[in-house]
């Protein structure tokens, strides 16, 4: 009897990490509850009991502060608040497919959607979905889609929203979701059924079509697994569903020329390792059976049922006398055995060149691996990696039997290896490395271990419009999105990294920022009013007025996109997450330096800058400027400035005046054409004061004219 079985039997990612936290849970707390069985299938529940992992039935049968496992089916949002009111420590088995399905729905129903969940309605995760929305409607087959679309016609123009188990069978949901598409014409749907569910499904399928038998292994209670039994039976007449090997009649499979096996997503491997054993320990006994007549005779009473039952040790008796030879047959088999392509070996390194690594593989063939299967990393020896004696495992890519030659693939081997690491990194939303090997439609291909991962430029974290080449042969952290194993599609964000990144900054530069604290920081983008600046996480802005002693008009005077500068904080608002930020330096404040060198009475050369009916405004020095009063202008009466004065002409001048608390200065060129005069007494009283003294005007608030002195 020729035994199939199918290549996606047994646990899924899922059950499989659900398992292992459970075992966590038991070794780091001693016990813990789980609501509900963790997955369908006794056997497994039974040795999770063992360890300390009790199965309650609800909220209402744990004790306060004990730790507590949700299953990978997950539950409502209701019953996380529950646990949190109890104190209980949770260890979140939820499936990483079916936590999206729940993100997924509340943010469709948080946009006015009404949402439609295809599946069981009486299903653990079902009802943890419809747990996540306020008002979910779950239709479970075709038909009951079609009446509830009927009852409730306000729905044909309504938003709608469609999901569906994780563990639904593809032609339901497809059914269900033709109704939907001719009834509603405002529908989006989401196909939510897992890939490895689909794909088991579509396995099971094909090897039934062509077996005179199929066996389904998993628990009466999974609804994946009845779904494989369903499925195989649309194809195959006789469809057995077992838990165990104890349950499987083998004279029900007497006769047959084939048998399919499959098994559902809680089915563990050692259940199908049993089972597969029991139906091949069957297969020598009736071999056995068939060469002595006797022996087929005593099948049919039970009474003789023993007899039959020590056949093989009789067999194994008689193999015991040529063990030795047996193995010399083995040994000389291993001297000229024959590789094959895609055939997993283990070797030794016997040497290393420049541009591939020999292996002795102990065979007639010598095997190579290229160089550049070793690392993508620029500037890496692969001496500092690898050594001479080394042991290596690798995948056959080609074998060349006339040259006696095998070329090796250490690459491939670590991808297979490595998969199940990306799929878990998706999982716990972990960081992953990885060299961006080229530039791909749309975006980038990133090497993670051997596994080719695909980021859109999108979620490259380069500015729009730059090109992607820029990330060629970089390293890079990236978070995974999306992973698709049955296409060997896996799509990861380098952005995802960097926000994380930015926000822990972000968080830092909070908790210790305080006025005056200086800081080295990147500008971000200018405005005609100010640049931001990122001093770690955080932008704060630098008004236009703090970027220059000297008088400017735009920001892009002083500063450009990526220049690196150091700043100072002026003033913070943690509410509003507003920072304002100083670049100036204060020992290089023009005042400072005026008031240091110069003092009323100094004569100083000074260039015209701006003319005005009143007068003109002069610079002294960068970023000082005085007033020049038009009386002040020339010893004469003159009817305008510029009757006499020209912008960005240098003339002399004398400070008659220094306002310090507002930083003003008064100018006079008519002071030096007048002849010093000589000290006069003080005025008795009664007697005339004299001419009134000469008024001095500041440089930013210029007299009215009716303020003027009138001749």
């Amino acid at each position: 009897m020729e035994i199939i079985n199918a290549k996606t039997a047994g646990f899924c990612f899922g059950v499989r990490r659900a398992v292992k936290l459970a075992r966590e849970a038991a070794e780091k707390y001693g016990r813990c509850a789980c609501l509900g069985p963790l997955i369908h299938n006794a056997d497994v529940v039974r040795e999770l009991e063992a360890l300390g992992v009790r199965t309650v039935n609800g909220i209402s049968e744990l004790e306060p502060g004990e730790p507590v496992l949700i299953r990978s089916h997950g539950v409502g949002k209701d019953v996380y608040a529950q646990l949190e009111e109890l104190r209980c420590p949770v260890i979140d088995a939820t499936c990483p497919e079916v936590a999206r399905i729940h993100e997924l729905a509340m943010r469709e129903e948080a946009q006015g959607r009404k949402v439609l969940i295809i599946g069981q309605r009486d299903h653990p995760e079902i009802t943890a979905l419809a747990g996540w929305c306020r008002d979910a409607a779950v239709l479970q087959s075709p038909s009951e889609t079609e009446k509830y679309l009927e009852e409730h016609p306000e729905l044909a123009e309504a938003p709608v929203s469609v999901v569906s188990q994780t563990t639904g069978e593809r032609k339901n949901f497809e059914d269900s979701v033709n109704f939907i598409k001719k009834q509603c014409t405002n529908a989006k749907i989401f196909d939510t059924i897992c890939n490895t569910t689909s794909y088991r499904q579509r396995e099971a399928s094909e090897i039934a079509s062509r077996v005179d038998a199929m066996i389904v292994i998993g628990g009466r209670h999974s609804a994946n697994t009845s779904k494989l039994a369903q499925v195989a039976s649309r194809t195959c007449p006789r469809v057995f569903l077992i838990e165990n090997a104890g349950e499987l009649d083998l004279k029900r499979l007497a006769g047959l020329k084939s048998v399919g096996v499959t098994a559902g997503a809680s089915t563990p491997e050692w259940i199908i390792k049993e089972v597969n054993r029991k139906m091949s320990d069957e297969v020598k006994t009736v071999e056995t059976v068939e060469e002595e007549p006797k022996t087929v005779e005593a099948v049919e009473t039970p009474a003789q049922e023993e007899s039959v039952q020590e056949a093989p040790a009789a067999e194994e008796k008689v193999q015991d006398a040529p063990e030795a030879e047996a193995s010399f047959e083995e040994l000389l088999e291993r001297s000229i055995k024959t590789l094959h392509t895609g055939e997993k070996v283990r070797g030794v390194i016997a040497s290393i060149t420049p541009t591939e690594i020999s292996v002795d593989l102990g065979t007639k063939q010598s095997g190579y691996i290229p160089i550049s299967e070793f690392t993508d990393e620029p500037g890496v020896n692969v001496a500092d990696i690898i050594h001479v004696g080394d042991e290596i495992e690798a995948y056959v890519m080609r074998v060349n039997d006339v040259e006696g030659t095998v070329m090796l693939s250490k690459k491939r081997l670590d991808t297979a290896k490595n998969w199940d690491s990306i799929v878990e990194a998706r999982a716990n939303r972990t960081v992953v490395e990885g060299i961006v090997v080229e530039e791909n439609k749309g975006g980038v291909v990133v090497n993670c271990k051997g596994v080719r991962v695909f980021v859109p430029a999108s979620q490259s974290g380069l500015p729009k419009d730059t090109p992607m080449t820029e990330l060629l042969k970089r390293k890079v952290k990236l978070m995974i999105r999306e992973v698709n194993q049955p296409r060997r599609r896996v799509v990861g964000s380098i952005r995802d990294v960097a926000a994380i990144e930015r926000r822990a900054k972000a968080e830092a530069t909070w908790n210790e920022i305080e006025v005056g604290k200086r800081y080295h920081g990147v500008v971000k983008s200018l405005t005609s009013y100010g640049a931001f600046v990122d001093i770690g996480g955080v932008d704060g802005m630098v008004h236009v007025s703090e970027l220059s002693w000297k008088r400017i008009h735009q920001p892009s005077e002083v500063l450009k996109v990526g220049d690196e500068i150091d700043v100072y904080v002026i003033s913070f608002d943690r509410e509003n997450r507003k920072i304002s930020l100083g670049y100036k330096d204060p020992n290089e404040n023009p005042w400072v330096k005026f008031t240091t060198g110069y003092a009323v009475g100094s004569v100083v050369p000074v260039r015209i800058v701006k003319l005005m009916t009143f007068g003109a405004f002069a610079e002294i020095i960068p970023g000082v400027d005085g007033l020049i009063h038009i009386s002040q202008i020339a010893d004469r009466r003159i009817g305008k400035p510029d009757d006499v004065l020209t912008e960005g002409e240098t003339v002399n001048a004398k400070i008659i005046n220094i306002d310090n608390e507002n930083k003003k200065v008064s100018l006079s060129i008519r002071a030096l054409s007048e002849p010093a005069a000589p000290a006069a007494p003080a005025p008795e009283a009664g007697e005339d004061e004299g001419d009134e003294p000469v008024v001095v005007y500041d440089t930013a608030n210029p007299p009215a004219p009716e303020d003027l002195p009138q001749e």
